[in-house]
C-alpha cells in the first residue's frame, strides 16, 4: 500500500563515484556513504537517491550494467550496500535506487549470449536488424546516438547490427519480448525485497521502441508507443507492491500528458522529471544577470499548476546538469547569497525537491582543460569536433560549450575540507577537484551560523514545520513577469507563506501587490544578517531572499 510519503520529503541525491572515498583508490564508495550518513542526516533530507552502483564496466560511469543483482568492484560488496542501507533506515532516511532498464552493459550476460547466434534463447533480449547495402554493412536506418555515432552497431559474427540508443557498449533492450519484462520485474523485486524504498527509473520513456524502425523518425523514440503499457505491468508485478516512490526520467513529456502519466491510480510514475527549465539556458556571468528568468519562472510556474491528483518532481542539479550557480543566478561576490537565494525558491515550491550533492554548500563548475573531460558524452564531442574540416575551430567551439554545460561539472568530487583533493580521497581522485574546494566545503560550512550548509539546514527544517502547507497549499506566482526576482506564494487554511527571491547581482525595488500584504511582519527566513520586514515596496539587496508567514482571508 502507497503512503504518498515522498510528498513531504526532501530527497538528496549521491553519484557514488564523486561522494567519498574510504579505501583511497581515488573513486567514491558505498562505505565512504556510509562513513557520510550523519551528515547527511544532520541535513535534514528524508531520503537519498543513488545513481548507479551496480557492477558494470563503466563506459557510462555505471549506467551501463553488466549485473543487476551484484555491486560495482570499485563500490564495494552487496554487503557493504547492505550496511549502508542499514545505515540510512537506522536513521529514518529511505533509499532510492537507479533502475536503468532501457539498455544494459554489452558485457552483460544476456548480451554476451544474445550475440552469439540468431538462435540464441537471448537474441530476442536486445533489438538487432539486418543492415543495407549489398554487404550489408550500412546501418538499417540513420539514427545517431546520444553519445555521438550511428545508433546501430555492427556484429560480425551474426552479420547483424544491434540498436544502440547511446554508447555502443550500452545495447538496447527489447521490451516488445516479454521475457525482458519479466527479467526486469525480477530486479526490482530483488531490491524491494532487500528494503529499496523506490527507484529512478532513467530514461524510461524509452523503453518502447516504434514499431517500424526502419521508418520511423527518431523523435519516435523519445516517448514510445508502448511504455505506459509496460510500466503497468511493472507496477502491477513489482512496484506497487511496497510502499514506493517511483520517479521517471521524462525528457519528452510535456506538461499536458503529465497528468495522465503522474495521477494517482494510473500505475505509472508517482512523479517525472522533465527538462523544459534546464535545457541549454544562457549561463550568468559574476557581473551580469540571467536574461532568461522570466522564461524560467515561466516554465517552473506552468509545472506548479498540476492537478491535486498529480505530484511534481522539482529540481535544479543533478549528475546530468552542469551547476545552478552561475546558470540560474550569478556567482562571485555574490555566490553564497545567490546559492541561498535558489535554495529558497526552490524548497518551498509545490513538489518534491530533490538537491544534488553539492548543492547544499554552493559548489560551482570546474574549470576544465581538455584532457580533464571524463564523461563519455563531453570526450566524444570533442573527438567528433577534431574529426571535422576545420577540426580545430570545432573542437575551441565545442569546448567552449561543455564549459558551460558539460555532464563533468556536477561530477567533480565532493569538497569536504580544505585538506588535499577537497578531503574526498587520500589517493589521486578519479577526475579532477574543483580547485575553489579550499574556499567552498563542508568543514568550513559546518559551524557557520550563515553559511550555504546552515540556510539549507534552516530552510529544510522549515520546509517540515510548515509541511502542511508546503504540501496541500495552493501555490500563486507574484509579479511572474519581473526580470530579476522570482517570487511565490502559497496558500492554506487562512496561513500563508511569501517567498521572494532576487537572482540579480544588483539591488532591486521590488512592489509587493496588495492582495499579499495586510501588515509588515518580520521574515521567519532570510539571507541577510538580520530579520526582513514584509513590505509594499522592498529595496532588495544583490540577491537578496527571504521567507515570511502571514495571515491571509479569501
Amino acid at each position: 500500500m502507497k503512503t504518498r510519503w515522498y510528498k513531504d520529503a526532501v530527497v538528496y541525491q549521491i553519484y557514488p563515484r564523486s561522494f567519498m572515498d574510504s579505501n583511497a583508490d581515488g573513486i567514491g564508495d558505498l562505505n565512504g556513504i556510509t562513513q557520510k550518513a550523519d551528515y547527511i542526516n544532520a541535513l535534514g533530507v528524508d531520503a537519498v537517491w543513488l545513481s548507479p552502483c551496480y557492477k558494470s564496466p563503466n563506459d557510462d560511469n555505471g549506467y551501463d550494467i553488466s549485473d543487476y543483482r551484484d555491486i560495482m568492484d570499485e563500490f564495494g560488496t552487496l554487503e557493504d550496500w547492505e550496511c549502508m542501507l542499514k545505515a540510512f533506515h537506522s536513521r529514518g532516511i529511505k533509499v532510492i535506487m537507479d533502475l536503468v532498464v532501457n539498455h544494459t552493459s554489452d558485457e552483460h550476460i544476456w548480451f554476451s549470449e544474445s550475440r552469439k547466434s540468431k538462435s540464441n534463447p537471448y537474441r530476442d533480449y536486445y533489438i538487432w536488424r539486418d543492415g543495407k547495402g549489398t554487404d550489408g554493412k550500412t546501418p538499417p536506418n540513420k539514427w545517431r546516438a546520444c553519445f555521438g555515432g550511428s545508433a546501430w552497431e555492427y556484429d560480425e559474427n551474426t552479420k547483424q547490427f544491434y540498436l544502440h540508443l547511446f554508447s555502443k557498449k550500452q545495447p538496447d533492450l527489447n521490451w516488445e519480448n516479454p521475457k525482458v519484462r519479466k527479467e526486469v520485474a525480477e530486479i526490482c523485486n530483488f531490491w524491494l525485497k532487500k528494503g529499496v524504498d523506490g527507484f529512478r527509473c532513467d530514461v524510461i520513456t524509452y523503453i518502447s521502441k516504434p514499431n517500424d524502425l526502419m521508418r520511423a523518425s527518431q523523435n519516435d523514440v523519445v516517448v514510445g508507443p508502448h511504455w505506459k503499457e509496460y510500466i503497468q505491468e511493472l507496477s502491477e508485478n513489482a512496484l506497487n507492491n511496497f510502499d514506493t516512490m517511483i520517479v521517471g526520467e521524462a525528457a519528452g513529456i510535456d506538461f499536458k500528458r503529465a497528468e495522465d502519466i503522474t495521477g494517482e491510480g494510473k500505475n505509472l510514475l508517482d512523479m517525472l522529471f522533465h527538462f523544459e527549465h534546464v535545457c541549454e539556458l544562457p549561463v550568468c556571468s559574476y557581473n551580469q544577470k540571467s536574461t532568461n528568468l522570466r522564461r524560467f519562472k515561466r516554465t517552473l510556474f506552468k509545472w506548479q499548476q498540476l492537478s491535486d491528483n498529480s505530484w511534481g518532481a522539482i529540481y535544479y542539479e543533478n549528475h546530468d546538469q552542469a551547476r545552478s550557480l552561475p546558470r540560474f543566478a550569478p556567482a562571485g561576490k555574490h555566490r553564497e547569497a545567490a546559492a541561498k537565494s535558489l535554495a529558497l525558491s526552490l524548497l518551498f515550491q509545490k513538489g518534491t525537491p530533490f538537491i544534488y550533492q553539492g548543492q547544499e554548500i554552493g559548489m560551482t563548475n570546474c574549470s576544465f582543460n581538455r584532457s580533464d573531460y571524463r564523461d563519455i558524452q563531453s570526450v566524444n564531442r570533442i573527438s567528433d569536433a577534431l574529426k571535422l574540416p576545420f577540426g580545430k575551430i570545432a573542437a575551441h567551439f565545442t569546448e567552449k560549450h561543455l564549459k558551460h554545460y558539460a555532464r563533468d561539472h556536477a561530477r567533480t568530487p565532493m569538497q569536504w575540507s580544505a585538506q588535499k583533493n577537497a578531503g574526498f580521497t587520500a589517493g589521486t581522485p578519479w577526475m579532477k577537484v574543483n580547485e575553489n574546494y579550499k574556499e567552498i566545503n563542508v568543514q568550513l560550512q559546518e559551524n557557520d551560523p550563515n553559511s550555504v550548509l546552515s540556510f539549507y539546514k534552516t530552510a529544510i527544517s522549515l520546509r517540515k514545520k510548515y509541511s502542511d502547507l508546503v504540501r496541500e497549499g495552493s501555490f500563486i506566482p507574484i509579479d511572474k513577469y519581473n526580470k530579476n526576482v522570482f517570487a511565490f506564494a502559497r496558500r492554506f487554511n487562512g496561513k500563508q507563506l511569501i517567498a521572494i527571491c532576487n537572482l540579480s547581482p544588483k539591488k532591486v525595488k521590488f512592489h509587493l501587490p496588495s492582495e499579499f500584504f495586510k501588515c509588515s511582519t518580520p521574515s521567519v527566513l532570510s539571507n541577510t544578517k538580520n530579520s526582513v520586514l514584509l513590505s509594499k515596496n522592498m529595496n532588495l539587496a544583490p540577491c537578496a531572499c527571504a521567507l515570511w508567514e502571514t495571515d491571509y482571508t479569501d
